[in-house]
């Protein structure tokens, strides 16, 4: 749920990232423009500095990796791995996620300890990588009622214009398979919590990302209070967060956790 209360600033020397009550146990942080240039290597000093440290070469893809796969194919000093997904696989194991507008996803797991951080921007979304993410868990034996979701700082539904095509692509996500394409966008305008809203322009509507991870992630069989919803716009918040959509800049911010 999208609650101001369930998120706090942690300042710094440098600047302020945010961190979520949801997953208070996990040394965690979504940071932020503060910390431009700053790789998680230096990133993690702010979180735990003995954790060992993950990340991926990021394509709006659905390819998840376990940290564990990462040691091995790191260990010959090759180059970062494609995918937008990690997950852990052993205690002091931070995972690494970067993003502008598209949402940062960091996952906990009460029984296990253990942390995902999933990259997923409309196109990841449109291949459903947090529920990919979530079957991925149970594979190793997680519960759902034992996962935290923590959806970090993203562009917001109404700043969000996108052409219907693309719109289809991500609700049809949520929606029974045999749905007709050209009935998506009008089952989704009824849908109480606003994946879509209306635009202004033909064959265009205001996208909220956001909102679809969520919906995806309850018909996974998640209940709504495991789920938190950054309360901030990267597009309408300048003095915080980059947003591609807002300057055209390839710049980001990173988020992260580490595993118990």
């Amino acid at each position: 749920m999208t609650n101001s209360s369930m998120w706090q600033w942690r300042e710094t020397e440098k600047g302020r990232f945010l961190t979520c009550d949801l997953l208070r146990n996990w040394q965690h942080g979504f940071f932020t423009c503060h910390f431009q240039g700053d790789s998680p290597n230096i990133l993690v000093g702010y979180l735990n500095p003995n954790a060992s440290v993950y990340r991926l070469k990021q394509i709006h893809s659905d390819i998840l990796f376990s940290t564990a796969t990462l040691d091995r194919h790191y260990l010959s000093g090759a180059d970062l791995l494609e995918g937008d997904g990690i997950i852990s696989s052993k205690s002091l194991d931070s995972v690494w996620c970067a993003s502008a507008d598209c949402t940062p996803v960091l996952i906990a797991d009460k029984g296990t300890g253990g942390v995902m951080a999933i990259h997923s921007g409309w196109r990841g979304t449109s291949t459903a990588i947090v529920p990919k993410a979530i079957a991925l868990l149970q594979s190793q034996g997680a519960k759902l009622e034992d996962l935290l979701f923590a959806l970090g700082p993203a562009i917001h539904g109404k700043v969000y214009q996108v052409n219907e095509e693309v719109a289809v692509e991500v609700l049809k996500t949520i929606f029974p398979s045999d749905t007709p394409s050209e009935l998506i966008i009008e089952k989704a305008l009824q849908i109480e919590n606003q994946p879509i809203l209306p635009d202004e322009e033909e064959n265009k509507v205001r996208l909220n990302v956001t909102q679809v991870i969520s919906l995806q992630i309850q018909q996974q069989g998640i209940n709504l209070n495991q789920i938190a919803i950054a309360p901030y716009c990267t597009y309408q918040t300048p003095e915080d967060f980059f947003s591609y959509r807002r300057t055209k800049e390839k710049k980001i911010q990173w988020s992260g956790i580490v595993s118990h």
